[in-house]
């Protein structure tokens, strides 16, 4: 997917087969993302799609989730969220990674979730989930992890910290990557400062809010309060 995937376990027994099979499942799942979706691959699901050599109606049934998923995202973010963007000649091609990467990591959280006595923090370029049962001797649930959030403006510094023992920290801006991120209102990808963190039960929707926020219009924030319950964002 183009950027460093880690996982981080914890808890009893972490060289036991259970934590070892379910950390190498949960990698397997995010190879299986990349191997569809990858827009770097010549021969990945979506790499044809945008070729138009597959129609959607024929891909695995995996891309047409996905697929279904962005049309929900669009319609959630009033379309501050989009899955078509402009390529190097400026023609819009379909671009699901956007929604992609939270999906794949959610669907890993899955899987590590089931592995027992185990706590857990997927961390895919920098967005977190976390999740799992493992808890410290004497405490009834595991202890939370500690989810830094960068200060745009100065990358050594911390700004904030959000403590989580399950959901997702999504995070989008500009200073890591400059303006990559495309806003749909107006065409042009948004080079302004700043960043936008949402934290909430599900990486994916996170992740696809956190971005809508970053490029959406002022009024945005007022329908993400309205529909987007359990989440909460975080503006620097």
């Amino acid at each position: 997917m183009g950027m460093p995937i880690s996982i981080h376990v914890r808890g009893a027994n972490l060289d036991s087969t259970p934590v070892a099979l379910g950390v190498e499942a949960a990698f397997d799942l995010l190879r299986q993302a990349d191997r569809l979706f990858s827009t770097y691959q010549h021969d990945s699901e979506i790499s044809r799609i945008r070729r138009g050599e597959l129609d959607p109606s024929q891909a695995d049934p995996l891309v047409r989730e996905v697929i279904r998923l962005c049309q929900q995202a669009r319609e959630l973010t009033e379309g501050a969220f989009t899955d078509q963007l402009p390529d190097d000649d400026g023609v819009p091609r379909f671009e699901p990674t956007g929604l992609v990467k939270g999906w794949a990591a959610d669907r890993a959280a899955g899987r590590l979730a089931e592995v027992p006595g185990a706590s857990f923090c997927l961390n895919a370029g920098g967005d977190v989930v976390v999740g799992g049962t493992a808890s410290d001797a004497g405490e009834k649930q595991a202890a939370p992890w500690w989810v830094g959030i960068e200060d745009p403006r100065d990358r050594t510094r911390i700004a904030e910290i959000v403590e989580l023992c399950h959901g997702g920290v999504a995070t989008s801006g500009t200073a890591a990557r400059g303006a990559h991120l495309y806003d749909p209102g107006t065409q042009t990808f948004v080079e302004r400062t700043g960043s936008v963190t949402v934290v909430g039960p599900n990486l994916m929707w996170a992740d696809v809010w956190a971005t809508a926020l970053f490029v959406g219009p002022a009024s945005l924030p007022r329908r993400f309060v309205r529909v987007a319950d359990g989440y909460r964002m975080i503006s620097l």
